[in-house]
């Protein structure tokens, strides 16, 4: 099954949906998103950067600290009523006039010996 933004809001909907408590404000949202990056950091750092880790700490997962960060991203929307998949398109839409000629494009090899044809 494939899964849309539009469905991992709802299903992280249902998930809030279950506790008393909701959603956490926008604010405390935001911070627990400060954290996720921060630790989504230390992991790249880590894995890339110049800070290797230490034999006694446990080996963490950078593609979970990105899930978690899409977590709180889509508890952040659901609680501002922000649709993800709009938003999206809204900034594809925004990348692909703004920086339409900002990057080097890679060149198409098939195209271009079609052309020397």
């Amino acid at each position: 099954m494939d899964l849309t933004l539009k469905k991992m809001q709802e299903e992280v909907d249902r998930y809030i949906a279950q506790f008393e408590e909701g959603y956490f404000p926008p604010m405390s949202l935001v911070v627990c998103l400060t954290e996720e990056l921060g630790e989504l950091a230390r992991e790249v750092n880590h894995r890339y950067g110049e800070k290797k880790k230490k034999t006694s700490e446990l080996d963490g997962e950078i593609a979970l600290e990105l899930g978690d960060m899409v977590f709180v991203i889509a508890c952040l929307a659901n609680s501002l009523n922000i649709d993800l998949e709009t938003v999206h398109r809204q900034v594809m839409a925004k990348f692909a006039t703004r920086d339409a000629n900002r990057w080097t494009k890679k060149r198409n090899d098939t195209m271009e010996s079609r052309n020397d044809q």
